[in-house]
């Protein structure tokens, strides 16, 4: 009796300490992050029979009510592109969501994604991030190192410790250039910065038909489904994911990051939605973007009296421009429309997913319609192939038109000419990478809320950016801001809520002052008054002026939405105020020093920052490496070089790729075609070069060697190649031209096989084209540059580390 009654009375303390435990859910600090387990005494009963209850299980729940979090993100998208503000692309998503929501039309981005995407993520600046720039101009200083600090928390890692489930699909961006192979660190990683799931691509873009796909951090084969297309497989991916959580714990709210790499370069659509827009822009920009403007102002997104903003100088009238030029321009937007009606379609999908499992009334979504302004890295008259433009290669009116009919499709790797980014981002004059004009950094944005928004299609004019996002999130799910995070004390959080506008329109504005800063572009803006500087536009090679000798311009925001009445000259005083508190911001931020060397930092030398192979003139690869990227593979461009491999023939003979770099629009391919050795260099997919053996190599260990003696003289030359098999020369030809700067923006290096798109059509194998023998190792050496060939080079990459960013 006395063992009973003393188990009843541990009984009844647990039952207590259960309910503690309850209440604790509601009362537990959480701003400090993980939340730490309880403490219980050890026991000291042998027998388990004879032992209390267990100790209740610790688990952190959300609060009660706690919404799901949807948070949308557009890459490279304008003001005035979605039908739900106006523009010409039909975006249903937008509307429906926007007629049974909020539409905010003063929300702010940063004039580039990968600095936009460090704010939303994580409410602090941009510099604050480390994320200055994009991740491969990271220098030295801090505010551009390109990595996060642990000092700044990411929301996903936030949430996921207060009980959410989290994921994130599509381009994530986030992780510095060097970081991303499997040597790491990989903290920076998406799964290692708060999201259970990450299904996407990590770099600023990929190829729609043939993307470059991370499942968490394991590299994985694009699946072979007819008429694949990356952003029907991000979706159904994101479906998967949601209703496998919700059916396992219904009660668990979800975050989802939702990043589509549309409507970001390259352009890939399907042609039946192109053929939507067919001869929908052949009035042109100019005439668009008076079209638009008379649409904003009957929505209401933009003030009654608004005017147009002028464009940019070097943007040609469009009734001056030649017939072929204006066909083909309507054609590029044609494609760039029906890429972006699809992404919306698709992402309606999604949304009707959170619908049917029930969801929809307390999930929070956030569609941000870009996460910069329109982008103008297509130049003046856009390209078949992007990558012609980072390796200074032209295309002309005449060259383009060749593909005419093919634009949008996977042999195609296009853009559109700069004058639809500049109607795409009206009523303002300017575009992506431009900090100081909202033409780059004002994008329209829909909030969704049944549950927490009672107004339903009203428009909200409270000025806010994109890091007022995170901060957003933490009051609905009605959570505090941590202020220690994995034992590391936080840097605040930067942003303001935007909760208190949700239902009162005429809420004064609480984010008070921001500043702006991409390559020297740069602005301030604190309560109602604009200030900023175009230090260099995106299609000039240099700065205008020196930094301290940039004309700066002064707007009254509050009476010119469009930014087109320019107060400088008039008011100087208010100027010099406004320039005095961009210092002061830039200080505190850790902008400064001001870095404009966008035609430099591309060079790891030249920017301070790490590179793997630095100081490396040989790299010894193995089979099932993949994917490796331009800046974490050893570089042959405009050198001599040596590519040995080692391989096991098998009885019968092999074939498929022993080492392969990029693909079809520039590349690289040492492999065997019908047992034979062969080399082809694909020179940006207007020409390939083939220097293949007579035949096939011998059964057993064999050593296939590839050389290139280049020319030097320059960059971009070509030179001689040779091949060898076990010593003896089988082959040799000539190689006419080269890439100077760089092959692909997310496709690799691999061994073994020929991933995303292939350099070589006809490999006489099935794709991935993987090697049928085995190979033990590939060795690449590289000669050293001379001292002209390399300083020549380090401008060049120099200039292509400017136009890359154009095209984050």
């Amino acid at each position: 009796m006395k063992k009973n009654s003393i188990r009843t009375g541990i009984c009844f303390a647990l039952t207590a300490g259960c309910a503690a435990t309850a209440m604790a859910q509601t009362g537990m600090d959480r701003t400090v992050l993980p939340i730490p387990e309880p403490k219980y005494p050890h026991s000291t009963v042998l027998d388990v029979r004879n032992a209390p209850l267990p100790p209740p299980r610790f688990e952190v729940k959300a609060p009660a009510g706690a919404p799901n979090v949807l948070i949308v993100l557009i890459d490279d998208f304008g003001f005035g592109q979605s039908s739900a503000f106006g523009g010409p692309v039909n975006m249903q998503t937008a509307e429906r969501l926007a007629n049974n929501g909020l539409k905010y039309n003063q929300f702010h981005t940063t004039a580039l994604s990968s600095p936009s995407r460090a704010g939303l993520l994580t409410g602090r600046n941009h510099h604050t991030n480390n994320t200055g720039s994009i991740m491969e101009t990271a220098t030295a200083y801090p505010g551009n190192t390109g990595q996060r600090p642990e000092s700044v928390a990411p929301l996903a890692m936030m949430l996921r410790y207060n009980g959410y489930t989290t994921a994130a699909f599509g381009k994530s961006h986030e992780t510095a250039a060097w970081e991303a192979s499997p040597s790491g660190p990989t903290d920076r990683w998406p799964t290692r910065s708060g999201f259970d799931k990450f299904y996407g691509f990590m770099g600023g873009e990929t190829n729609q038909w043939a993307p470059a796909i991370y499942d968490g951090m394991v590299r994985v084969e694009t699946p072979k489904e007819a008429n694949y297309h990356f952003m029907t497989d991000m979706t159904n991916q994101a479906i998967r994911w949601m209703r496998s959580v919700k059916s396992l714990t219904p009660d668990r709210p979800f975050f989802i990051y939702f990043a589509p790499g549309a409507t970001h370069a390259p352009h890939h659509v399907p042609k039946e939605w192109i053929s939507r827009y067919k001869g929908k822009f052949d009035q042109g920009w100019d005439k668009l973007r008076e079209q638009i403007l008379a649409r904003q102002i009957k929505l209401g997104v933009v003030p009654a009296g608004t005017i147009l903003a002028p464009k940019p100088d070097a943007i040609k009238d469009w009734d001056k421009l030649t017939p072929d030029e204006k066909k083909l321009f309507a054609r590029q937007m044609e494609v760039y429309a029906g890429f972006a009606e699809y992404t919306d379609t698709e992402i309606g999908r999604l949304v009707k997913a959170v619908e049917d499992t029930g969801q929809m009334d307390n999930t929070l979504i956030f569609y941000i319609l870009g996460d910069n302004g329109a982008s103008a890295e297509g130049s003046m008259s856009g390209l078949f192939n992007e990558m012609t433009y980072f390796n200074n290669v032209s295309e002309t009116i005449e060259d383009v038109l060749k593909h005419y009919d093919e634009l949008g499709g996977p042999n195609t790797y296009p853009h559109y000419a700069a004058g639809w980014a500049v109607a795409g981002d009206t009523p303002f004059s300017w575009t992506k990478q431009i900090a100081s004009s909202y033409g780059g950094t004002r994008n329209g944005m829909v909030v969704h809320w049944p549950k927490g928004i009672k107004a339903r299609n009203e428009i909200r004019s409270q000025w806010h950016h994109v890091i007022d996002i995170a901060p957003t999130i933490l009051e609905a799910a009605g959570l505090p801001e941590p202020k220690i995070v994995n034992g590391v004390p936080q840097t605040p959080i930067e942003g303001t809520s935007m909760l208190y506008s949700f239902n009162d329109a005429k809420a004064k504005d609480r984010h008070l002052t921001q500043y702006f800063e991409i390559f020297g572009n740069r602005a301030i803006y604190n309560d109602g008054w604009f200030a900023g500087t175009v230090h260099k536009a995106p299609w000039e090679p240099k700065p205008r002026a020196a930094l301290d000798k940039d004309t700066w311009e002064l707007y009254d925001t509050r009476t010119d939405f469009s930014l087109a009445n320019d107060l400088a000259k008039k008011n100087p005083e208010k100027l010099k105020e406004m320039q005095e508190l961009f210092m002061k911001e830039a200080a505190k931020y850790n902008v400064l020093p001001i870095d404009d060397r966008g035609t430099e930092r591309l060079v790891p030398e030249i920017a301070g920052r790490p590179d793997l192979m630095a100081g490396r003139t040989s790299l010894t690869v193995y089979e099932g490496m993949t994917g490796m990227s331009e800046n974490v593979f050893i570089n042959i461009k405009n050198r001599s070089h040596t590519i040995t491999a080692e391989v096991d023939v098998p009885n019968g003979g092999a074939k498929g790729v022993i080492l392969s770099q990029a693909g079809r629009f520039g590349g690289w391919s040492l492999y065997l075609k019908d047992g034979t050795p062969t080399y082809t260099y694909n020179f940006l997919g207007l020409e390939r070069s083939t220097i293949a053996a007579a035949n096939p190599v011998p059964a057993g260990k064999v050593a296939i060697r590839f050389e290139f003696a280049y020319d030097g003289g320059g960059l971009g030359k070509g030179g001689m190649g040779t091949l060898f098999v076990n010593g003896k020369q089988v082959a040799r030809g000539r190689i006419e031209r080269t890439q100077a700067m760089a092959f692909s923006g997310d496709e690799g290096a691999d061994v073994g096989q020929d991933g995303e798109t292939p350099v070589v059509e006809t490999y006489g194998i099935q794709a991935p084209y993987k090697f049928t023998g085995s190979i033990v190792k590939v060795t690449v050496d590289v000669k050293e540059m001379g001292k002209a060939d390399r300083a020549d080079e380090n401008k060049l990459r120099a200039e292509t580390a400017r136009k890359k960013a154009m095209s984050d």
